[in-house]
């Protein structure tokens, strides 16, 4: 990455990123008492005298949150701790209303992981320093201002609906150096955390959450410079467009003769520029102590090789695993879409695996059906009949694959025209009712074919086999 303004590799600048992701877990109930977890209920209903903190009150800890940490972290390569501690992370913010939020520390429960994402250039290895148990702060809901944010907001609304909810934060090691490489492993990441059955993980709901600390060197360095880091990013998209802008803004206070402060910054998606929002606290600045009203966490190691036991195949060895028969981005789009499961079985009932992925990576991923209410057999029908049927009844057999009862034989009926003997004669009308692309596609622009395709399955509804018609036009007009 360079800024523009030097010549030569030793102008050229790198960014280092690490991140910070929250993972909601979607237990029934919250981490320490027990109302009801979950998204879209009332302001302040889902509440008890625990997760508002009144005086007298005591955690009892959620052992299935326990469990699903454990499970992810064994799924990021973690090694789980025999003794783990929750510890008192002391800020003062409205929506904590103890004061504090109990986290973990310097024990946590998953540390030292690996994760290998798929790329184009081998394997991307990023390391995990750590999966903890947090609990989750409310919401703080800003009205007024511009776009939510506290800045400029009239006035401010705590629901304390999500206070309390189980939250895992998984933080990396600084080796991501690009906004690709950092968004292919959120999309990992992410379909990971779906197929464990851990979290719903909607960045837009903010059951997936994602900081960035950002940094950069010049190509060679070593040491790491001052980071900053980002935050309000609720899609992969954003947080790519986040760390550019970052990575740039620091650049050109380096190159200027500047030096980067260490501080947090919200990222305004609509602008593509970032605002502080407050210095960058260390460890120090939250006074963590141990929390004396919880025991350590000593999972057995029983119940650690039963979680490991109940892992499945893991997104990242079912991409390398598909790549040979659609290529690395296709099947990375399939396993992170969540169709990769679809596409083996239609595979196995015959069709052709590089077709499949097209169609299930391409027209199938808009219509928004469900791959598992699919019926493998009768897509695989749709799609070996694809260049045979309309188009029209193609996207329409796919829309309606997910349906309860899915037949592709009403589909199948409305069979194209495939006949030469009856598309000719419409070929032949189209060609000299447009004599003058006729010349100019004879005199080098090929491109038109597509116009004439266009032209007669417009005078056959639609009903005409594409290929059938480019085959013949083609003919027609090189002779």
């Amino acid at each position: 990455m360079s800024d523009g303004r030097g010549t030569g590799s030793s102008q050229r600048w790198e960014p280092v990123i690490g991140l910070e992701i929250h993972v909601q877990l979607k237990t029934r109930t919250k981490l320490f008492c027990r109302c009801e977890a979950g998204w879209g209920a009332e302001p302040n209903r889902r509440t008890c005298p625990v997760c508002l903190a009144h005086p007298g009150t005591l955690p009892v800890l959620n052992g299935r949150a326990i469990e699903w940490t454990i499970k992810l972290g064994l799924a990021l390569g973690c090694r789980v701790a025999e003794r783990a501690i929750f510890h008192r992370k002391h800020y003062f913010y409205p929506d904590l209303p103890k004061g504090y939020q109990i986290s973990q520390y310097d024990e946590p429960l998953c540390v030292e992981g690996r994760v290998s994402v798929p790329g184009p250039a081998g394997d991307l290895e990023i390391g995990i320093v750590r999966a903890h148990l947090e609990e989750d702060a409310a919401k703080t809901v800003h009205v007024g201002g511009a776009g939510g944010r506290i800045g400029g907001a009239e006035h401010s609304l705590v629901d304390f609906n999500r206070g309390g909810t189980p939250l895992v934060e998984i933080v990396t090691r600084p080796d991501l150096h690009s906004a690709e490489d950092a968004r292919r492993f959120l999309q990992l990441l992410r379909q990971t955390v779906i197929e464990l059955g851990v979290s719903d993980a909607e960045m837009e709901l903010g059951t997936l959450r994602v900081d960035a600390n950002v940094s950069v060197r010049r190509a060679g360095e070593a040491a790491l410079r001052t980071r900053t880091e980002i935050k309000n990013m609720n899609s992969f998209a954003f947080v790519g467009q986040g760390i550019q802008a970052e990575a740039e803004r620091q650049i050109g206070i380096w190159e200027s003769g500047g030096e980067v402060v260490q501080q947090t910054f919200d990222f305004h998606a609509g602008s593509r520029t970032l605002t502080a929002s407050r210095s960058k606290e260390e460890a120090d600045d939250y006074r963590y102590l141990p929390e004396p009203d919880l025991v350590p966490v000593e999972p057995s190691r029983e119940l650690v090789e039963r979680l490991r036991a109940e892992l499945p195949e893991l997104p990242g060895a079912r991409i390398r695993r598909l790549e040979g028969a659609v290529g690395l981005e296709a099947a990375a789009g399939l396993v992170t879409g969540g169709r990769d499961r679809l596409f083996e079985r239609v595979v196995a009932a015959g069709i052709e695996p590089r077709a499949v992925g097209n169609v299930l990576m391409n027209q199938f991923a808009g219509t928004g059906v469900d791959p598992e209410a699919v019926d493998a057999a009768e897509l695989a029908r749709v799609i070996e009949a694809r260049d045979r049927i309309p188009r029209s009844a193609f996207v329409e057999a796919l829309a309606a694959s997910g349906d309860p009862g899915f037949s592709a034989g009403p589909y199948l009926a409305d069979a194209a025209v495939s006949d030469a003997a009856e598309l000719e004669p419409i070929v032949e009308r189209v060609l000299a009712a447009n004599e003058a692309q006729v010349a100019a596609f004879r005199a080098g622009k090929q491109g038109l074919l597509g116009f004439f395709v266009g032209q007669v399955m417009r005078e056959t509804a639609g009903k005409a086999n594409a290929k059938v018609v480019s085959e013949l036009v083609r003919s027609r007009l090189e002779r």
